[in-house]
């Protein structure tokens, strides 16, 4: 039997599109092997979204060759997309793809020989055909990601991805309902929606949004949950907010990237809205989902970002008392409009700023935690820990009770007692 082994760096879609993979290459009579074993064939699945992601990309494609000379190595994803040439240039790589024909990929692999040669990167600027591929089976029995837009029309100056993805495409809302009853059938309670940019799904189409996939996902009777992944923020207008209100299935977390809480940085960024509009997105969330957990992302170091803009920034950060942040330092973008910027801010002020951030994301989510203290929650439980076992509420908290239960995969009431790095601690009642 042939085995194939696969690497996914990146993002929920890219992993997703790798569970996809090793399906196409399971039905083939393929074998999944684990990336660290010898197999027939390696697949890395690569990111680009920063530089570092670039840098860990080319790593895990040399060391593929390294494990079985004689193995076929494909590589695809975003930085395969974007950067064709440098992967072509790595020794041992038989075939580059791209972001698209994932869909055709163990037919490519078992035509190729570990001699094989070829580049076959699609200008993806030129896709407007969502590419469909479905994911039965998944390891953990507790949530199952379904993948329902690609592609992204936004360019903010410092991303790389409408590149690497091209222009938004919607997936066919019924394929998509298909897939839900499909997982719920198959015993999956919590389903994730999951895109690169999921707020665009069903411009394309223009008869579907994302709203309504949601109120019909909440109407599978088998589905406990729907969760949402990093959605834009300017989506989130007053008749959105009040129409997925009506989904009770509906994870209370939201992630809405942030970026910046300065409107000069965010200007500059090009991400089409201000810290005050953000504020009232904010604001109607938590009105129509009091529990929820509001998470972000923030960029610090941005070109031209001042010290006063960097105050400004952490000042807006702090009055939004997010759930949890995750803080990352600008990283040129070769192919970018802000790789060319002017001013760009040293490594060392980034690592100043990036620690000035950490202190005030910490007190807030600790205060964020603490205001559950003393209700009951429930919980999908998913695995034992040290004597506790594990699970998530619906607003993303990270709950531990201690049981003697076999609780994996099931759904419990908890009393939480107490709030502690990063996660809550009760029992189970």
């Amino acid at each position: 039997m042939k085995t194939v082994a696969f690497c996914t760096l990146g993002c929920k879609v890219n992993q997703y599109e790798t569970e996809a993979m090793a399906e196409l290459f399971k039905k083939r009579g393929y074998a999944v092997a684990d990336f660290s074993e010898p197999a027939d064939v390696y697949v890395i699945n690569t990111c680009s979204v920063t530089s570092m992601s670039d840098r860990k990309s080319r790593r895990m494609i040399r060391r593929a060759k390294k494990q079985n000379s004689g193995a076929v190595v494909i590589v695809c994803g975003c930085y395969a997309q974007v950067a064709p040439e440098d992967v072509m240039s790595i020794d041992g790589v038989n075939l580059v793809i791209g972001t698209k024909d994932k869909s055709k990929i163990a037919d490519e692999a078992d035509r190729l020989t570990s001699e094989s040669r070829e580049s076959a990167v699609f200008d993806i600027s030129k896709n407007h055909e969502f590419e469909k591929m479905t994911v039965s089976h998944y390891d953990s029995m507790t949530r199952a990601y379904i993948k329902v837009q690609d592609g992204c029309s936004q360019f903010c100056t410092y991303c790389i991805i409408p590149y690497a993805r091209g222009p938004i495409r919607s997936r066919d809302p019924e394929d998509v309902i298909r897939e839900a009853r499909r997982l719920a059938e198959d015993g999956f309670t919590e389903i994730i929606l999951v895109g690169i940019h999921i707020a665009s799904y069903g411009l394309d189409l223009k008869t579907t949004s994302l709203a309504d996939i949601i109120l019909k996902i909440n109407e599978i009777d088998k589905i406990k949950r729907i969760r949402l992944s990093s959605i834009e923020p300017m989506t989130l207008n007053s008749s959105f907010i009040e129409k997925i209100s009506k989904a009770d299935k509906l994870c209370r977390h939201f992630h809405l990237s942030l970026q910046s809480g300065c409107a000069a940085t965010l200007e500059r960024m090009n991400r089409r809205y201000t810290p005050q509009e953000y504020e009232a997105i904010v604001n109607s969330i938590r009105e129509h989902f009091p529990d929820a957990a509001i998470t972000t992302d923030v960029m610090v170091g941005f070109p031209g970002e001042t010290d006063a803009e960097f105050a400004e920034s952490i000042n807006f950060v702090d009055k939004m008392k997010f759930a949890y942040t995750h803080i990352f330092q600008y990283s040129p973008r070769p192919g970018t409009p802000a790789a060319g910027y002017p001013d760009q801010v040293s490594p060392e002020v980034k690592e100043k700023r990036s620690k000035a951030l950490e202190l005030i994301l910490e007190k807030n989510a600790q205060a964020f935690l603490e205001r559950f203290v003393g209700q009951t929650m429930t919980v999908l439980f998913e695995q034992r820990v040290n004597g506790y076992y594990e699970g998530k509420t619906s607003n993303y908290i990270n709950v531990f009770a201690p049981s003697d239960e076999e609780l994996s995969f099931e759904y419990r009431d908890v009393l939480i007692e107490r709030a502690e790095r990063g996660a809550v601690y009760g029992h189970i009642v």
